[in-house]
């Protein structure tokens, strides 16, 4: 069996965890990418109009860009990695989890912030990893923080 990283970078933080990772254990990568990219102040948190806020706080999901994880049947191990936002994953990695099969899957989820403990993110990932074997998460400041 194989593994995925993959990734949704606000900033490049965790694009650069990411891509570390998956280099130093010789997974495959696939980045998260909504159907319309944030510009810088779409994602200005403390703007309470801000999109990254308005999206947290819907029930829509994000939709995200054409591309998608080729054979991902194959991967048995699966990182996730997002900045963290409100003690969650963004919206546009729940829609990216809700497009594939999570069956029997080991996911490790991996989250970036700016001061922002990891809380319950696990939980509230495993609804959208239906049939998921396993699902962790951690906060990471750097690839070391990974092993």
């Amino acid at each position: 069996m194989a593994t995925l990283v993959t990734f949704f970078s606000a900033k490049g933080h965790t694009a650069k965890i990411a891509k570390e990772w998956a280099e130093k254990i010789g997974a495959d990568i696939f980045e998260i990418v909504p159907e319309k990219p944030y510009t810088t102040t779409e994602i200005l948190w403390m703007n309470p109009l801000a999109r990254c806020n308005r999206e947290q706080f819907s029930d829509k999901e994000v939709p995200l860009s054409a591309a998608k994880v080729e054979d991902f049947a194959k991967y048995d191990t699966v990182y996730i990695g997002f900045p963290i936002w409100y003690g969650a994953a963004p919206k546009v990695v729940n829609s990216f989890c809700k497009s594939y099969d999570w069956s029997g899957k080991k996911v490790h989820a991996f989250a970036t912030s700016g001061g922002s403990g990891i809380g319950k993110t696990a939980e509230k990932l495993k609804p959208f990893l239906p049939g998921a074997q396993e699902v962790d998460a951690k906060l990471v400041k750097s690839v070391a923080d990974l092993d």
